[in-house]
């Protein structure tokens, strides 16, 4: 093989995982696998598609080899195939978000209110939560608070606040978190706490963009 064919085949390979990145869907699944395992049923309803449809893009995903799947009985459930995968997700938002106006504009649309907090907090954030200066909520189901979460963060999935509103303080701050920028399961919490008198800020960061960034999480 000449040189320049060698070349060709170095970048086709690489061109694979552009490919299994090109669409939006696959690229909602690699953000929520980021989250944990979860079976093709679960993922098709999260992204409201078919069951066949979700397996389709599953399998694109499974020989790009970013995903990989697990069969237990007549379910399968699928993982990222490494940590790497989940800050490549990270790592083509933030491009994407540097580079687009037009997902700057989206994701100030997406986040209403001015009360989020900037990632550069983030050791500040687990200082204050260990002192207990601030509550950290993570509002995601708690299967995926159990997966892994943001250390001293307690689960608080999104349908249980009401319910569970006195276990928050009037009188200390609450940092409500989920799956990431994209997410609007905290948007949807900070609303509910205020109306309630709790003072409550959005952490735009999700597990991927915590540990992308280097921070350490908690695993069960």
């Amino acid at each position: 093989m000449n040189k320049r064919n060698l070349k060709n085949a170095l970048y086709e390979q690489v061109a694979k995982i552009g490919k299994a990145t090109s669409s939006p869907k696959r690229l909602e699944l690699l953000e929520l696998l980021a989250q944990g395992e979860k079976s093709v049923e679960v993922l098709a309803n999260e992204l409201a598609i078919t069951l066949k449809l979700a397996s389709s893009h599953l399998q694109v995903l499974k020989e790009a080899r970013l995903v990989v799947p697990r069969r237990d009985g007549k379910f399968i459930y699928y993982q990222l195939a490494g940590s790497d995968v989940s800050h490549l997700w990270v790592a083509m938002r933030e491009v994407a978000q540097e580079h687009l106006l037009e997902l700057r504009l989206a994701l100030d649309a997406l986040s209403s209110a001015p009360d989020k907090l900037a990632s550069c907090n983030r050791k500040q954030i687990m200082e204050q939560a260990k002192r207990g200066e601030i509550i950290v909520i993570d509002v995601r189901p708690k299967v995926e608070f159990d997966h892994s979460h943001l250390p001293f963060a307690r689960s608080m999935p999104l349908n249980e606040i009401a319910k569970r509103i006195a276990e928050l303080p009037k009188n200390i701050e609450i940092v409500a978190y989920c799956r990431g920028p994209f997410c609007l399961f905290s948007e949807e919490a900070a609303q509910l706490l205020s109306a309630k008198g709790r003072k409550v800020s959005k952490l735009l960061d999700g597990v991927a963009e915590w540990t992308s960034a280097g921070m350490p999480l908690e695993t069960q």
